[in-house]
């Protein structure tokens, strides 16, 4: 069973930076591609970036030139770094594997909270 424990959430000002980080469990890590998303008040959660197995990343227009996703595969750790964040940015943010989260019995992990406010 997949389990992910997401961390590094906080309150931050407009314009600073946070890293999020993602620990999974499991022998999979290694072969799929991880996401990040995120879930603001009263919307659906979005995708905001993903990387393959072997490091090739992709964004959410929203966040492009902003956040940057990376990965430790030896760690089983994804990560996120945030920069310049924006009052927009303040979701409660999860990982998964892009090919589980777009199953139905998809479970999520407790995810962890931005909010970027002055």
């Amino acid at each position: 069973q997949v389990q992910l424990v997401e961390s590094g959430g906080g309150l931050v000002q407009p314009g600073g930076s946070l890293r999020l980080s993602c620990a999974a469990s499991g022998s999979i890590f290694n072969i799929y591609a991880m996401g990040w998303y995120r879930q603001a008040p009263g919307k659906k959660r979005e995708l905001v970036a993903t990387i393959t197995n072997s490091g090739v990343t992709n964004y959410a227009d929203s966040v492009k030139g902003r956040f940057t996703v990376s990965r430790d595969n030896a760690k089983n750790t994804v990560y996120l770094q945030m920069n310049s964040l924006k009052p927009e940015d303040t979701a409660v943010y999860y990982c998964n594997y892009p090919f589980i989260a777009a199953t139905p019995s998809v479970n999520w992990g407790q995810g962890t909270q931005v909010t970027v406010s002055s």
